[in-house]
C-alpha cells in the first residue's frame, strides 16, 4: 500500500475546501488513513503551517501527542537523502533566499526525502513539474521517488464523495 507523504500546501488545499462539517466521509476516510500510518508528513511541514492561523493550525495543534507520529523527525537516512538532494547544484534552489534570511521553515527537501525512505512513499503536493526547475515534482523525478497532486492522491484512492 502507498504511503503518501503530504507537503504543506495540499494540506492547505484540504482545510481550506473541503470543511469538515460539510465532507465528514471525507474527513473519516483522511483520518483513517493517518491512522494507519498511510498519511504522514514530516516536522519541517509541521512547523510551516503551526502558524497558519486557522482550521489547519487548529487542527495541528489539536494532534497533540499524536502530532509526533503524523509530523516526523527526519531519520539520519533522510538526512542523507537531502544531503543528496542539496549535492545537486541546481537543487539547492529550493531554498529561497528570502526564507534563508527569515529563518523560515523550508520542507520541500524533507517531504521528499521521506517519501524515497518509505516502502510504496509518494509525496503529495500542489506544486507542478517545470522544465530546468528545483521544484518538488522535478526533485522526485530525478531520484525516482512518485509524486502527485491532491486530486491525483485522492483518484489513486478511489475516493468519491
Amino acid at each position: 500500500m502507498t504511503v503518501y507523504v503530504f507537503d504543506s500546501g495540499p494540506l492547505i488545499d484540504l482545510f481550506s475546501h473541503y470543511y469538515r462539517e460539510r465532507f465528514p466521509s471525507l474527513w473519516q476516510h483522511f483520518d483513517e488513513m493517518i491512522a494507519d500510518g498511510r498519511i504522514t508528513s514530516t516536522r519541517e511541514v509541521g512547523n510551516e503551517i503551526r502558524g497558519h492561523g486557522d482550521k489547519l493550525a487548529e487542527w495541528f495543534e489539536a494532534l497533540k501527542e499524536d502530532r509526533t507520529n503524523v509530523f516526523v523527525i527526519p531519520t539520519p537516512t533522510e538526512l542523507e537523502v537531502v544531503r543528496e538532494i542539496f549535492s545537486v547544484r541546481h537543487f539547492q534552489a529550493m531554498i529561497r533566499k528570502k526564507r534563508r534570511l527569515e529563518g523560515r521553515p523550508v520542507a520541500d527537501p524533507f517531504v521528499i526525502a521521506r517519501a524515497k525512505c518509505l516502502e510504496n512513499g509518494c509525496v503529495v503536493t500542489t506544486e507542478r513539474h517545470t522544465p530546468n526547475a528545483a521544484k518538488i515534482p522535478n526533485v522526485c523525478e530525478y531520484f525516482g521517488v512518485d509524486w502527485t497532486d491532491l486530486e491525483g492522491f485522492m483518484e489513486r484512492e478511489q475516493w468519491r464523495f
